[in-house]
């Protein structure tokens, strides 16, 4: 019977492939296929009124009310052009040396992956702002792509503080699952902690890419010296740098839980706009629809993998998984590598978020 949740995970990654929603997919198809195996007794529709509880569990959590809350501040951060002033300021910075552009782009992106999370028109919006420059200054093309949008788009999957809230809610309620209620806790700090080093070999592996990639094109031309004070580039990034800081901080030190460090970046956020002249009404009204759209993906997102989850144990898939890690030789190292290359591979049509 192990063939039936193989099956399942077929007629997903194909309904996937073909560009349906995620998660109307993880859902629909779920449903779907258990509805299909009721006659053949495979699927207890029992299992079906475990579906409203599980519902009311993600909406009832309160770890991941912080997650509608980052989403504003890092929306806030976007849309006020905070992040293209931090990365022509950044760049300034960075005038004396050859390549100096390119060097902001990595730290800038750094900064700004842990706090603008999911948002991904930031990085959309850095890859506008800084792809054209790069050209100009006589970068190459491959790699100023890859720098805009490869680099911006790992740091947002390392740093993001969205993806330690769900990694935190997903580990519980898996000992759930499993049957353990005294569980073993791994905070969102813990999470962050984790994640610190990682973080710090990727941004320095591409520094040093980028330097040495600088030393050999010649045709880089420095940027034009600037007559923006010091004070003005000092405003700009200190601001949302002491922002990040005390968020991020809280979290890790144990001072604040990541709802209350949430809502301390959601209202610093705002100061910064303020400060920045721009907070009004229309602002404020076009940063919450965005984050209500964000949010709502987000949470429909996390409703269609537990849908999932439950209609795949439903099926069998526990003792197909039981039976692909007991067939694994190696012992618990190999099975972390293979679950690590599952991810790499389903990475190629998924967020991490869906994953």
């Amino acid at each position: 019977m192990e063939i039936i949740p193989l099956l399942l995970l077929v007629l997903v990654c194909a309904a996937l492939v073909l560009g349906y929603p995620v998660a109307l997919t993880l859902a629909g198809v779920s449903i779907l296929f258990s509805l299909l195996c009721i006659p053949a007794g495979i699927f207890d529709p029992d299992i079906f009124k475990s579906i409203p509880l599980r519902i009311f569990g993600i909406m009832n959590n309160v770890t991941l009310l912080a997650v509608p809350l980052f989403i504003f501040m890092g929306t806030i951060l976007e849309k006020s052009g905070i992040a293209g002033r931090m990365l022509e300021n950044m760049a300034l910075a960075f005038k004396n040396f050859r390549g100096g552009l390119s060097i902001s782009i990595i730290v800038v992106g750094a900064l700004l992956a842990a706090s603008t999370g999911i948002v991904g028109a930031t990085v959309v919006t850095m890859g506008l702002m800084s792809l054209p420059v790069l050209i100009q200054q006589g970068y190459k093309k491959d790699f100023s792509t890859e720098l805009t949008l490869g680099i911006l788009q790992h740091h947002h999957q390392l740093l993001s503080c969205h993806h330690r809230l769900i990694m935190s809610n997903a580990y519980q309620r898996a000992q759930n699952n499993m049957g353990i209620f005294s569980q073993k806790t791994v905070t969102v700090g813990d999470l962050f902690i984790g994640a610190i080093v990682p973080g710090i070999l990727i941004c320095t592996s591409y520094l040093v890419y980028t330097i040495y990639q600088n030393s050999k094109n010649l045709n880089i031309q420095f940027l034009p010296d600037s007559n923006a004070p010091l004070s003005e580039i000092l405003k700009t990034l200190a601001l949302p740098l002491i922002l990040i800081i005390l968020v991020l901080g809280s979290i890790i030190g144990g001072i604040a839980t990541p709802t209350e460090a949430a809502a301390i970046g959601a209202m610093g956020a705002m100061i910064i706009a303020l400060v920045n002249g721009k907070l009004t009404l229309g602002f404020l009204k076009e940063t919450s629809e965005k984050t209500a759209i964000v949010t709502t993906m987000i949470f429909t997102i996390l409703i269609g993998a537990s849908i999932f989850s439950l209609i795949f144990r439903g099926v069998g898939g526990d003792d197909l998984i039981e039976l692909i890690f007991s067939a694994i030789p190696g012992g618990p190292y190999a099975a972390l590598i293979f679950v690590l290359l599952i991810v790499f591979l389903l990475g190629f049509i998924l967020d991490f978020i869906e994953i």
